[in-house]
């Protein structure tokens, strides 16, 4: 009776010290030392993902992963799609994103009032993303982050990008105020590029579409910097002062030369803008000047805008910058 209960006792330890085993290697740590990137492509099994995951480090034995999720997995097809393995993940938290379809989140930024050119340098530098694309129409874009997946197009990213401007642009354009100064979606979008360009603040972005929308309506010139610049860097910072001789050129842009809308964008303008010159703040002013804090300050007078950049001057002679 003693070695039989002896023989027991050492089953029992033997059981216990299995189960132990078992619940480590599917809720332990697992054997990545490092996040991994690993892909399931479309259509595969839990089999073929468990040889993928076991080639890539993230588990320890396919055979293994496969037997425990027939056991403590909910039955969930897994989904397709690359996905993010953190550094030490566990089988069980493995097999809990491929269940869940949690894939990698990738995503091309376009802050708004980029220039189309940087646009194309963001998708080009886009890790995942294949093909060429040439540089997408000036204005075309609608700022936003685009999420993709591995192995997408950059024709495809461009395309929803621009299908999403699109769409914007025509539910705003229905609701647009009247007596605006554009009579096209088009014109929109080149004036809302140059409000875009002209202030970073949102509050300030409904009066700055006014002085325009007045200035439009007067048949006087826009005078915006951020035009002549435009044709030098294709909507890239300048980096300088503008020459006299660049405020003297006529290239279809420069707002300064020509009374009127330039010929076209000089950035692709974000929601808010768009929204501005559809519905500018109403006001008689017609100049405005940096006022030293981020802003503006608006002038309906020659006299009182000539004060405001007196003041302005002020401010940068006591900056050491002038």
């Amino acid at each position: 009776m003693r070695k039989t209960g002896c023989f027991g006792l050492l089953i029992g330890l033997v059981l216990i010290a299995g189960l132990f085993w078992i619940a480590r290697d599917w809720s332990g740590p697992g054997p990545s030392p490092k996040p991994l990137s690993v892909v399931v492509p479309a259509g595969a099994s839990l089999a073929r993902a468990a040889i993928e995951l076991e080639k890539q480090g993230a588990i320890r034995s396919a055979q293994r992963f496969r037997g425990y999720a027939r056991v403590f997995g909910s039955g969930t097809p897994i989904k397709a799609g690359e996905y993010a393995i953190p550094k030490g993940a566990s089988a069980a938290d493995i097999l809990t994103l491929l269940e869940d379809g949690k894939v990698r989140q990738r995503l091309v930024p376009v802050p708004e009032g980029y220039p189309s050119i940087m646009v194309h340098e963001a998708l080009m530098r886009a890790e995942g993303l294949r093909g060429d694309v040439a540089v997408p129409g000036e204005g075309s874009i609608l700022p936003d982050s685009y999420a993709y997946q591995l192995n997408d197009t950059r024709a495809a990213v461009v395309a929803r990008m621009q299908r999403a401007m699109s769409d914007y642009l025509a539910a705003a354009w229905k609701k647009r105020e009247p007596g605006i100064a554009v009579s096209t979606p088009q014109e929109a979008v080149i004036l809302a590029s140059i409000v875009e360009k002209e202030t970073s603040k949102p509050s300030e972005r409904r009066m700055v579409a006014a002085v325009y929308t007045n200035r439009l309506k007067r048949g006087m010139p826009l005078q915006a910097d951020p035009t002549v610049i435009y044709p030098i860097t294709k909507g890239k910072p300048l980096g300088r002062r503008i020459l006299r001789s660049e405020l003297q050129a006529k290239n279809g842009y420069n707002t300064y030369a020509s009374a009127g809308l330039p010929v076209g964008p000089i950035a692709n303008p974000g929601r808010e803008s768009i929204d501005a010159v559809l519905d500018p703040e109403t006001s008689s002013a017609l100049y405005f000047v940096a006022d030293g804090t981020g802003g503006h300050v608006f002038a309906d007078t020659l006299q009182q805008h000539n004060a405001n950049v007196a003041k302005w001057y002020a401010i940068r002679r006591a900056r050491g910058e002038m």
